[in-house]
C-alpha cells in the first residue's frame, strides 16, 4: 500500500516573556500570548522585584530577576524567542535595546521610545540582528479605521479639511489609573502622550505624517503634574486642520469626524455608528434633508500582536507599522514641546 503522506509541521509556539510590569496594559498583552495558538508564556521579568513577583503570579509563570540572563536564555524559564515590553516609556530604549540586540522579538507598548532618534536606534539594531518589531498602534487595525479612511480615499467628501479624533477615559478621577502614569520622569508625558497617541496616528493616517505645524493645549483637571486633558492641533498644507483630543478625566465615546468641501463622515463607538452626510451617499430615492446616512463597517483586520507572529514566522518585517510608531513619537514630541513653550512647532 501506498505510504500517507506526511502530517504538516506544526511549528513549535514561540517562547513570549514579559518585560516590564509598570503599564496598565501588561495583563492585556500577557493574555495575547497566553490565547494565541503561536505563543506560550514562560517568564515575567520587571525591574522592581515586588510588582514584577506579583505580575508572575498572576500570570501564572515564574518570576526571574535578572534581565540579561533571560534574555540570553540562561535562565530557568529557557529560551525565549521574544519579548512584550510594558515598563515605563522611559525604560523603552534600555530594555527594548537589550532585547532586540540579543536578537529577541520585541511586541511594544508605545511609545516605541522617548524620542525619534532612539526610535531609529532601535530599528537599526533590530534589522541588524533580525529581531520583529512590532508597536502596538490597534486602531490602525479596526474595522471602524478602515470604513473612515475607505470614504476618505474615495474621494465621496470632496478636498478634505479637517479631521478630529478623540479617545478618553474617567481614569484620573476614578483613581484606577496607578499614580505612576502622573510622574513625568517614567511616563515621559500624561494624556496625550499615552492616551492622546490613538487620536494622533489616526489623524496621522488621514490626513498625512508629517503635519507642518503643531499646537498644543495641556491642562490637568486633577491638579497632577502632568496633564489629563490635552489637545493638538496639526496644521498642514492647504490649509487642513488636524485635531487629536485625549482625556483622563472624562468617559466620553471614542470619536473620528472627518470634514470635506462636499461632505463629513463620522464615526462613534457608542452606540458604534458610522455616518455621512453629502450627495455622494444619497441616493435617487432619498429625500435631500441633510440627514446622516448610515454606512457599513468592515471586520476589524487581523490586531497587532497576530501581526507580530506572523512576521516573525514568515520572516518578514512589519516597516509599515515601525514607520508609522516613528511618525507618531515625531509628532508627540513636537506636541510635548509646544505644550511646554506655547507655540507652534514645525516637525523636525
Amino acid at each position: 500500500m501506498p505510504s500517507s503522506p506526511p502530517a504538516p509541521h506544526t511549528p513549535q509556539p514561540l517562547r513570549v516573556a514579559v518585560l516590564g510590569a509598570w503599564h496598565v496594559h501588561t495583563d492585556d498583552y500577557a493574555r495575547s500570548v497566553l490565547a494565541h495558538p503561536g505563543t506560550e508564556l514562560v517568564a515575567v521579568w520587571d525591574d522592581d522585584a515586588e510588582r514584577g513577583r506579583a505580575a508572575a503570579d498572576r500570570l501564572g509563570a515564574p518570576f526571574v530577576p535578572d534581565l540579561a540572563e533571560l534574555l540570553a536564555g540562561g535562565s530557568a524559564a529557557g529560551r525565549v524567542d521574544g519579548v512584550t515590553v510594558t515598563t515605563s516609556t522611559v525604560a523603552h530604549r534600555e530594555v527594548i535595546g537589550a532585547a532586540v540586540s540579543a536578537g529577541v522579538h520585541v511586541f511594544t507598548e508605545k511609545l516605541l521610545a522617548p524620542t525619534v532618534a532612539e526610535c531609529t536606534e532601535l530599528l537599526a539594531e533590530a534589522e541588524r540582528t533580525g529581531a520583529v518589531v512590532v508597536v502596538s498602534l490597534p486602531r490602525l487595525y479596526a474595522g471602524c479605521t478602515a470604513a473612515v479612511r475607505e470614504v476618505v480615499d474615495s474621494g465621496r467628501l470632496g478636498r478634505v479639511t479637517y479631521a478630529r479624533v478623540r479617545l478618553s477615559h474617567e481614569g484620573a478621577v476614578t483613581g484606577w489609573l496607578p499614580d505612576r502614569f502622573f510622574d513625568p520622569a517614567p511616563s515621559v508625558g500624561g494624556a496625550l502622550t499615552d492616551l492622546g497617541c490613538h487620536p494622533v496616528y489616526l489623524v496621522q493616517l488621514l490626513l498625512g505624517a508629517r503635519p507642518d505645524t503643531v499646537t498644543a493645549v495641556y491642562a490637568s483637571v486633577t491638579g497632577r503634574a502632568v496633564e489629563d486633558n490635552a489637545v493638538v492641533v496639526a496644521s498642514y498644507p492647504g490649509g487642513v486642520i488636524g485635531v487629536a483630543e485625549a482625556s483622563f478625566s472624562s468617559p466620553t465615546p471614542f470619536t473620528i469626524d472627518v470634514f470635506g468641501t462636499e461632505g463629513t463622515v463620522s464615526w462613534t463607538d457608542a452606540p458604534g455608528r458610522l455616518t455621512a452626510t453629502g450627495a455622494a451617499f444619497r441616493s435617487a430615492e432619498q429625500d435631500d434633508d441633510g440627514a446622516p446616512v448610515l454606512l457599513p463597517v468592515s471586520e476589524d483586520s487581523p490586531g497587532a500582536f497576530a501581526q507580530w507572529v506572523d512576521h516573525i514566522r514568515s520572516g518578514t518585517r512589519a516597516e509599515e507599522n515601525t514607520s508609522r510608531a516613528v511618525e507618531l513619537t515625531r509628532l508627540v514630541v513636537a506636541a510635548n514641546r509646544a505644550a511646554a513653550e506655547q507655540r507652534a512647532v514645525p516637525l523636525d
